[in-house]
């Protein structure tokens, strides 16, 4: 039975850089997002195009997965990743963007 939760601290911080909006957050476990998996620890993310480019901050390497940008009625207060695990990994449901209005759908 798969559990929907929150994924480690997610709600680091958010920063600017120039138009795209980045934001940044902890993962506490091996994770799937869309077809990419990545391993433990801090991330950013940003949306380019139909696409969601995840950096990990540690090595600036880059991972890109596709994704569906949802405009909500409501603004999140935090980042929150949502999950559910399959054996031992996360697998990345959907990602509310803290600030905005928007959350990033993976579940494609």
């Amino acid at each position: 039975m798969k559990k929907l939760f929150t994924v480690g601290i997610l709600a680091v911080c958010s920063l600017t850089i120039g138009n795209a909006k980045t934001y940044e957050f902890t993962l506490s476990g091996v994770t799937k997002v869309g077809s990419v998996q990545l391993k433990p620890g801090q991330y950013t993310v940003k949306v380019t195009g139909t696409n969601a480019v995840f950096t990990e901050v540690e090595t600036a390497k880059s991972y890109t997965t596709p994704v569906k940008v949802e405009n909500t009625d409501k603004k999140f207060d935090t980042t929150q990743v949502n999950a559910s695990k399959d054996g031992s990994t996360d697998v990345v449901k959907d990602i509310e963007l803290g600030g905005s209005k928007t959350k990033l759908d993976f579940g494609m």
